[in-house]
């Protein structure tokens, strides 16, 4: 299906500043104790009001204020893949030759930004999902998935929180997913090949399992605690205790990364279809129906493309994109249409390596965060108006975007 689309706003920047960063000293690392097999009982999820950017540069990671954009913190890091928000509003969680290290940002409280030396150790810890209070991490040198409360996090300064270790049958890179009721979702693979998901009652014994997923990579929890999974060849659903296998329209249809909200039936996909692309740009996305487990395809408008970088949900259940034309592009899930688009920065083109930064997009509580590293500036928009509201020059690169 051909997208249209609506109502061209052509938004130009409202403000601009310069802000100057503090640093804070790295501490050293520290192993946690652990206590595998321990079923731990779900604590509500905290929301503690205030929220924070993170923007990695090569050098560690700023900390922005959300509102003006200001820099709260410039923390040195020598060595880091990635930042993923802890689950509990207020910590971010490094990922380092350790493990995943422990950053209190001070959200929500009189404290400032704090490395902690405190280190979930992990052999090349990957992905981190929060659910419904739990936090899962995902390590791909062992396979094996650390489970805690995401609450309990912040309880203590000097210590990390009982955690639950669940092991795979073989390492490989691969994700884990916390429900409600206590079952696990986690990945099946080995070193050479991953093949689809497994489930894992409370006293993790297997009741379900699915090998339907070539390539499996991404996932999302859309409403139902219905938890889609990319594939080489379409994507699984697991829900209410089964899987079902949404396959591809094309013979080589390759999705990965999964956005979804838990208040909407449908998950947004990236997708490819070329399997000899020079760019990590498509111009594809996959959007699928996770109530009747069916999948459309959707074009952008012409001459636009994105990457994984730049999709996410608003608190309408709408989806955003951040286009190669510099715009953001509102688009209905349901219908499929685009319905808005708000130009934002420059024309830019897509990276030929995943890891090279580029162009990316964050949204919370209706304000979109789009960070541009050609010219180490970050906006943010009101999605209302279409507005940016607030913009800033950094005095190095960022990397990527993420927010609590």
């Amino acid at each position: 299906m051909k997208a249209t689309m609506k109502n061209l706003h052509l938004i130009r920047s409202a403000t601009t500043a310069f802000f100057a960063a503090s640093t804070i000293l790295l501490a050293a690392c520290s192993t946690p104790g652990e206590n595998p097999g321990a079923i731990i009982p779900s604590s509500p999820e905290p929301r503690l009001g205030d929220t924070a950017l993170i923007l990695p540069h090569e050098e560690g990671l700023y900390l922005l204020d959300p509102d003006t954009l200001v820099v709260r913190e410039d923390i040195p890091l020598d060595e880091f893949s990635s930042v993923n928000a802890a689950g509990d509003g207020r910590h971010v969680l490094v990922t380092t030759s350790e493990g995943f290290r422990v950053l209190d940002t001070g959200t929500g409280t009189s404290e400032g930004p704090r490395l902690t030396d405190l280190v979930f150790a992990a052999e090349r810890g990957a992905h981190v999902v929060h659910h419904e209070g739990k936090t899962a991490l995902f390590a791909d040198g062992t396979g094996d998935t650390t489970v805690f409360n995401s609450g309990e996090l912040g309880e203590s300064r000097d210590s990390l929180p009982r955690v639950e270790t669940v092991p795979s049958a073989a390492p490989h890179h691969g994700v884990s997913v916390p429900l409600s009721d206590g079952t696990l979702l986690t990945t099946l693979g080995d070193s050479e090949n991953r093949v689809g998901v497994r489930a894992l009652d409370p006293s993790r014994t297997e009741i379900s399992r699915s090998e339907e997923c070539p390539g499996i990579h991404g996932e999302g929890v859309a409403a139902g605690e219905r938890a889609v999974f990319g594939c080489r060849d379409g994507v699984l659903i697991y829900d209410s205790g089964e899987f079902t296998k949404v396959a591809a329209p094309d013979e080589h249809g390759r999705t990965s990364d999964q956005y979804a909200s838990e208040t909407s039936t449908f998950t947004v996909g990236d997708y490819s279809s070329n399997p000899d692309a020079e760019t990590m740009a498509r111009d594809q996305l996959v959007i699928i129906d996770t109530a009747l487990k069916t999948s459309r395809l959707l074009t952008l408008p012409d001459g636009v493309e994105y990457t994984w970088r730049g999709v996410d949900r608003g608190t309408g259940d709408e989806a955003y994109v951040l286009g190669t034309d510099g715009a953001l592009h509102r688009l209905d899930v349901q219908s499929g249409e685009f319905t808005d688009s708000f130009a934002v920065i420059g024309s830019w083109e897509g990276p030929s390596d995943w890891q090279e930064a580029h162009p990316a997009l964050t949204i919370s509580d209706g304000t979109a965060y789009v960070m541009d590293p050609e010219t180490r500036s970050v906006h943010s928009i009101n999605l209302v108006t279409g507005e940016i509201v607030a913009s800033a020059t950094l005095e190095k690169a960022p990397t990527s975007i993420a927010r609590l």
